[in-house]
C-alpha cells in the first residue's frame, strides 16, 4: 500500500497507508484534532519487508553502533575427507577435469 503524507495547520505531519480506492483528502490529527489535509509528495511505497531495506537499515544503523565481537565464531561443518562420490549414474557421463 502506498503511503500518503498529511498536513496539520498547527504544523504536525503525518504519514498513513491507504489503498489507492480509498484514500481521504483529509484525516484527523491525533495532536490538535483539526483536520490534516493530503499533501502531494513523490511515490513512496512501503519497503518494510524486503531484503533491500533491511540491508539499508542495518547499514545506517552499523554507521552509529557498530556491531561488538564477543568471540571468535564458532567452528563451521569440517570439509568431508577423501573423493565425494555419486552414486547417480548419469554423473558418470559428465566431463572429468
Amino acid at each position: 500500500m502506498p503511503l500518503y503524507e498529511f498536513h496539520c495547520p498547527e504544523g504536525t505531519v503525518l504519514e498513513a497507508a491507504y489503498s489507492m480506492t480509498a484514500v481521504p483528502d483529509a484525516v484527523d490529527c491525533p495532536d490538535c484534532g483539526a483536520p490534516a489535509a493530503r499533501r502531494i509528495t513523490s511515490v513512496r511505497l512501503s519497503r518494510a519487508g524486503s531484503s533491500a531495506y533491511q540491508l539499508i537499515e542495518s547499514t545506517q544503523r552499523s554507521a552509529v553502533e557498530p556491531e561488538v565481537v564477543a568471540a571468535l565464531p564458532a567452528a563451521g561443518r569440517k570439509p568431508r575427507e577423501g573423493p565425494r562420490y555419486t552414486g547417480n549414474p548419469l554423473h558418470r557421463k559428465l566431463p572429468r577435469p
